[in-house]
């Protein structure tokens, strides 16, 4: 077992006042036992004497340097390892390492103000950004051989043609979940042929392009989000201006343009593959017949629906795509920094989808199209 940690108080000599002796191993072993009655020492204290210690590790030189800050100490008799564990830790202080919190109702404000003021920064961020885009995209209007064509045709390929099966698993077990679920309460009624209609309606106006930007933020606002903020990291951004070359023109354009354009695609896509499944439920589960069914969605699904996935494809698009790219744009530090960026990416993306979505819902009711 370990020996005990012991102090004791001695009168100094001069103008040094009071002489704190520590003695024995101040280890985190040991040095719980006498802490607490350090913490309650009162006066002047002019001398922390640590020749008496026999080991010491990184919590006895807190609880040293801890005190010493307290009572404006001085720390004499360090040994070799002592002093260097001192220099260490030196100006940290012992509110640096264990700051007591305060109460729930105290913190929960402040919390909740510092969330407020960061959203409201984040918000300006994003608008300023937004701002740099649109200037990036009018030079390119008026210098069109600066437009970066290979890396939109490879962004394309990335968030569209290689997002095609994932989205069309999902859209269509979307579309059997919807009819299966439909047709069973729709049943009590006796109306299970209502069931082409809810199909028809809800994968058009909402679900198929709601579920595909959702789909999107998770796989390619991800994306962008870690590339840009990597690249942020190996300066391989600074570089490019260096050269005089606009990161926002040959990265972040693309990746744009490319998200708002397959957003349209996908989107479409997974109404039709949803449509799919909901008439594979009705073949074996509602006994109505494949074509029968796809026949009636045009009749049953006014073209206006089909209208407002397609009006709404592109703007979710861009919203996914500009939090990615904003968030890798501001990496700052170390590799933390990447993966917090990344997930407030696709957080801030989603959030922002199912909001606008919410206004386009009561939007396109007040037109007449709900």
């Amino acid at each position: 077992m370990d020996e005990a940690a012991h102090y004791e108080l001695e009168e100094g000599p001069g103008e040094d006042g009071r002489r704190l002796v520590l003695s024995g191993p101040l280890l985190i072993s040991t040095v719980g036992r006498i802490e607490p009655e350090l913490r309650r020492l009162s006066g002047e204290i002019g001398v922390i004497d640590l020749s008496g210690v026999t080991e010491i590790d990184t919590v006895g030189v807190w609880v040293a340097t801890r005190l010493a800050d307290e009572h404006s100490a001085r720390i004499e008799g360090a040994d070799e390892r002592a002093g260097h564990l001192l220099d260490a830790i030196q100006g940290m202080g012992g509110e640096g390492i264990a700051e007591e919190r305060s109460p729930v109702w105290e913190r929960v404000p402040i919390a909740t103000g510092e969330k407020v003021f960061a959203a409201r920064a984040g918000v300006i961020g994003v608008v300023g950004f937004f701002g740099q885009v649109l200037l990036a995209f009018l030079t390119i209007l008026i210098n069109p051989s600066r437009f970066p064509h290979r890396a939109l045709v490879r962004q394309m390929e990335l968030v569209g043609v290689a997002a095609l099966p994932i989205i069309g698993l999902m859209s269509f077990l979307i579309g059997v979940v919807i009819a299966q679920q439909g047709a069973v309460q729709l049943e009590q009624f006796g109306a299970e042929s209502l069931t082409i209609n809810l199909v028809g309606r809800i994968t058009l106006r909402e679900l198929g392009v709601l579920m595909t930007a959702i789909m999107v933020a998770g796989r390619s606002g991800s994306a962008f989000a870690a590339q840009l903020g990597t690249m942020k990291l190996t300066e391989e951004i600074d570089a490019m201006r260096t050269i005089g070359i606009s990161p926002i023109e040959a990265l972040v354009l693309p990746r744009i343009m490319a998200a708002t354009f397959m957003m349209i695609v996908l989107g479409f896509y997974a109404s039709m593959v949803a449509i799919v499944g909901g008439a594979v439920v009705g073949q074996f589960a509602l006994g109505i017949p494949f074509f029968t069914f796809l026949e009636r969605i045009q009749e049953v699904v006014p073209t206006y629906d089909l209208w407002v996935g397609l009006i709404k494809a592109p703007v979710f698009g861009l919203i996914v795509a500009l939090a990615g790219c904003y968030h890798g744009m501001q990496v700052r530090g170390n590799s933390e920094e990447v993966g917090s960026r990344t997930t407030l990416a696709v957080v801030s993306a989603i959030f922002a989808v199912i909001v606008i979505d919410a206004f386009f819902a009561v939007f396109f009711t007040e037109i007449g199209w709900g």
